[in-house]
């Protein structure tokens, strides 16, 4: 097996979000401290309602944690949208913005874009900055990864879904197919290492193994094949996706180098706002069917997720996941993460330094939509004996193909 080393000092790559009217663009990073940027006063032309807008965005940037940079001036940069904007998008056809970890050309991007097929993504350097730009207005939605078919859960998001009030409100799935890349006129026997995200890393294990490659571990795939690129490394390669290849100019090696083709990634999507599912049929339901049977139907169609956390005891988790199978509702995915900042201890003569044991926290995904009286109840039921509980959000599923 081929030695790994650490990782590779890659530059911090914030997010930028570009500029409709301009090719410039500005930068979007956290900041130790505020700084107060001014903003150019309306023209005469304009309404006061647009007036008071750039007064409600000037005071919007003076109280955010971000910095802007901009070589055009302040009044370019793009306004966040009012909830009555966001509720006429779709009628209007206008283009959201949405961001995502990693840089262009990440996987990300991709699941963005299928997502909102017209909308501008925002590269983000952390999964904590996008959290933070929705909920600061700077952008309307985040796509971020909860889980690969392969690698398995990402548990940093996990808990920043309890961290942050943002809601589901939808998931795509997204196939992952890797290849290796590298600087025009490098040959796969020119290379002696190879940079990429630690689960891209694993998730091509042997053919990396089988071709004596050594593997650096980067922040992200995408990233990884920008600082071959850009820095013209002739011994090292990058695992990336086949956009990455072209954004940065590299040449495919070799294409679809995954251990196992069936490798998924569940992106979920991220608002302000929550989906508020009707108690309507969402389409024409024949009059021969039952109120069960078409609930049964809309359970494929629409998943809650949900966050809770339980008394210790035994049987508790038993008892909490038996409202959902005493009303045939199905989980789909179930996740353990533990309760930070706090740790039960229960007086025990033989343990006196240690604690007795550890709150969790339960993620469950489930199908059935908050419309259907069958997950109202299973909640109400939870909720008796749950020490906490959190509705993430009700969505519809991704039963397409990735």
């Amino acid at each position: 097996m081929a030695a790994t080393t650490p990782r590779s000092p890659i530059s911090p790559l914030h997010c930028q979000i570009k500029n409709p009217n301009h090719n410039p663009f500005f930068t979007l990073k956290l900041l130790k401290r505020r700084r107060k940027i001014p903003l150019h006063a309306c023209s005469s032309s304009e309404s006061n309602n647009q007036k008071t807008r750039a007064i409600e965005l000037q005071k919007l940037i003076e109280d955010s944690p971000y910095e802007f940079n901009s070589r055009d001036s302040p009044a370019s940069l793009p306004r966040p949208l009012t909830s009555a904007q966001l509720s006429n998008l779709a009628s209007e056809g206008s283009r959201l913005r949405v961001a995502y970890q990693g840089v262009r050309g990440a996987y990300s991007e991709s699941a963005a874009e299928k997502a909102y097929p017209n909308c501008e993504a925002v590269p983000c350097e952390q999964f904590d900055t996008a959290f933070e730009a929705v909920e600061r207005w700077l952008v309307d939605r985040a796509v971020l990864p909860i889980e690969n078919s392969l690698g398995g859960s990402i548990h940093r998001n996990y808990d920043l879904l309890l961290r942050h009030r943002l809601h589901i409100v939808g998931e795509v799935k997204l196939a992952i197919r890797h290849c290796l890349l590298a600087n025009h006129g490098i040959k796969v026997e020119d290379l002696k290492r190879v940079l990429s995200h630690p689960q891209a890393l694993a998730q091509c294990e042997n053919t990396l193994t089988k071709l004596g490659l050594v593997r650096e571990a980067v922040d992200d795939t995408a990233g990884a094949a920008k600082h071959v690129a850009f820095h013209k490394l002739k011994d090292a390669g990058a695992v990336a996706s086949m956009t990455a290849a072209k954004i940065y100019g590299l040449d495919v090696l070799a294409q679809d180098i995954q251990d196992d083709s069936d490798n998924v990634t569940r992106f979920l999507m991220l608002a302000r706002e929550p989906i508020i599912p009707g108690t309507d049929k969402p389409f024409k339901v024949p009059d021969i069917l039952s109120p069960s049977t078409y609930s049964f139907i809309l359970s494929f169609m629409y998943q809650t997720s949900v966050v809770f956390s339980l008394d210790e005891g035994p049987g508790m988790l038993f008892k909490a996941l038996a409202v959902f199978a005493m009303r045939n509702i199905n989980l789909t995915k179930i996740e353990s993460r533990p309760l930070q900042k706090r740790a039960l201890q229960t007086p025990d003569d033989s343990a006196t330094v240690f604690p007795k044991y550890f709150p969790y926290l339960f993620y469950v995904d489930f199908e059935a939509s908050m419309a259907d009286e069958r997950a109202q109840n299973a909640l109400g039921h939870l909720k008796e004996f749950a020490t906490f509980m959190r509705v993430l959000g009700s969505y519809p599923a991704d039963n397409g193909l990735p």
